[in-house]
């Protein structure tokens, strides 16, 4: 019975124990982990005592100084020559690394944020253990409280390991490069940056680099419209085509479509990039078959814009279209087959079934995958950088092909010539915002999210 006591919401507020509760009670609001050593909760206090003296070890130490130095990203931007009046000699001065300076300061921010979360565990802690005395109610040993981290609080104990992993792996990194996008870290300043503001912002939006972001976000979102729709439909066609009576065989039939998405996706592309070269094995079938009288540029740097990206889109078909094809095929199988006898009775032919019956419950059914699809798409690196290396190139453009999505020019700008890791990481910004943007939008108006 104490046990669901002890999880209703404590009834006092933090007013009320500082105000009522004992001397131990207050200096708990300072000293963390004094009031659970003294209902001999002493595991729970040690750890809460010792973190905090860790924590303003650290602050002293390293910590405070690696925040501050977030302020400047370093006050030494270019390797310096001084002279060095007590030694009587020139002395070289290197920049600071802004890159480990930014680094460490986010990190210590972390560290921050996760020591103010412990207080509040703290805190809540000593509200709960002032109102369980107050209400003459048992209050944990220190062997129930154990006990709790692997019966109740499973969970919370579960959870500790993949939580610290996500802020150190996903959440601190992803910060590092939005931090980027407000600094002017660049090739010219690779070692020493500083913070810019919206500068490179405004380079992408309406600077140097606008003439590129645009028409390469209008390519982006036509290639990832048609890249999900042909894949989907194509898909759709070819599962009816196989499921439908009369076709034999249509297990082996499955298999034949699936080879293509079992094979690696690289080794798919890049095998269709040598069957697709200017002397490849295409262009010398039509020639043997007199349909063309020389070879035709599909994707490489002398490629009309409008063929390479035809191509790349032909391409992801194939890739594609199995994928689809199966899903469909589950969906299609599992399709109540009375409502299309009743179709056919009143007459409906199969393309009026298909209209009205089974494509709105395959899209039903496959609306959340489609947009799925669709993000992938707008990030789809592979296709483009092993299929056509973003060629033909693009005079008009800077650092970007005529087939490059922005995620190929987001790694163009990284690791080429320029490597404007600021642009870079407005890109990436960028990216995210369209993707959950459009993801929100497309996911909230689906009828399965509507029924759900």
């Amino acid at each position: 019975m104490f046990k669901r006591k002890n999880h209703l919401p404590p009834k006092a507020t933090y007013k009320e124990v500082w105000s009522k509760g004992d001397a131990i009670t207050k200096c708990s609001f300072f000293i963390m982990g004094l009031n659970a050593l003294k209902h001999g909760q002493w595991a729970k206090g040690l750890s809460l005592l010792l973190s905090e003296i860790v924590f303003f070890a650290w602050i002293g130490l390293t910590g405070f100084s690696s925040i501050k130095a977030l302020s400047n990203l370093g006050l030494i931007k270019k390797k310096q020559v001084i002279y060095d009046a007590s030694q009587g000699v020139y002395v070289t001065k290197q920049p600071d690394s802004s890159v480990l300076i930014l680094l460490f300061g986010l990190l210590a921010l972390m560290v921050v944020m996760g020591f103010i979360w412990l207080y509040i565990i703290n805190l809540r802690s000593v509200r709960k253990n002032y109102v369980l005395k107050r209400d003459h109610e048992h209050i944990l040993t220190n062997k129930e409280e154990l006990a709790s981290l692997f019966d109740e609080r499973l969970h919370a104990t579960l959870m500790t390991i993949p939580v610290l992993g996500i802020f150190l792996f996903t959440i601190l990194p992803t910060v590092f490069m939005i931090s980027m996008a407000f600094t002017n870290y660049d090739r010219q300043h690779s070692i020493g940056f500083s913070w810019t503001g919206f500068k490179a912002f405004g380079n992408v939006l309406s600077g140097d680099l606008a003439g590129t972001f645009f028409p390469v976000l209008g390519w982006t979102l036509i290639w990832a419209v048609a890249a999900t729709v042909t894949t989907f439909f194509f898909g759709v066609l070819l599962a009816l085509l196989i499921e439908s009576k009369g076709i034999k065989h249509k297990g082996f039939w499955r298999t034949i479509f699936v080879l293509v998405w079992a094979v690696p996706q690289f080794v798919s592309l890049l095998m269709m990039a040598q069957f697709l070269d200017y002397q490849g094995a295409f262009n010398a079938i039509l020639m043997n078959l007199h349909l063309i009288s020389s070879p035709i540029h599909f994707i490489d740097n002398q490629a009309a814009p409008w063929m390479a990206r035809i191509t790349v889109i032909f391409v992801n078909m194939w890739i594609g279209i199995p994928v689809s094809m199966l899903v469909s095929t589950a969906i299609i199988q599992n399709l109540p087959q009375d409502q299309v006898e009743a179709a056919k009775i009143d007459g409906a032919n199969a393309i009026q079934i298909f209209k009205s019956i089974t494509f709105p419950q395959i899209l039903f059914v496959m609306a959340p995958s489609l947009i799925q699809q669709f993000i992938g798409n707008i990030n789809n690196f592979n296709v483009i950088y092993l299929l056509t290396g973003g060629a033909p190139m693009n005079n008009n453009y800077n650092g970007a092909g005529s087939t490059d999505l922005l995620v190929t020019w987001l790694y163009n700008l990284t690791f080429g010539q320029e490597q404007r890791y600021n642009a870079s990481a407005v890109l990436g910004i960028l990216i995210f915002i369209l993707s959950a943007t459009v993801s929100l939008i497309a996911y909230r108006r689906t009828n399965a999210f509507k029924e759900g």
